[in-house]
């Protein structure tokens, strides 16, 4: 990752959940079965330069497993 989320995630949403997801058969081959959901989020983010910005995340997320896969959405919301 080059950001690193500080503080909690709010406002969090599913995007797609079971077959709506695209990427399935990838996260089950690296990361193991499980009830895989794309979720997003809004977080305070720190980036590599220093900024702190209030951006959009996504990842994904099953149980047992956890959050997986970060990712900033651009433009940033502040």
């Amino acid at each position: 990752m080059d950001f690193e989320i500080i503080g909690e995630i709010t406002n969090i949403e599913i995007i797609a959940s079971g077959e709506g997801i695209r990427a399935r058969s990838r996260l089950r081959k690296q990361y193991g079965k499980g009830r895989w959901r794309k979720l997003k989020g809004v977080a305070l983010v720190q980036l590599l330069d220093g900024s702190i910005h209030t951006a959009e995340i996504h990842w994904y997320e099953a149980h047992g497993i956890g959050k997986r896969e970060f990712k900033l959405k651009l433009p940033f919301l502040d």
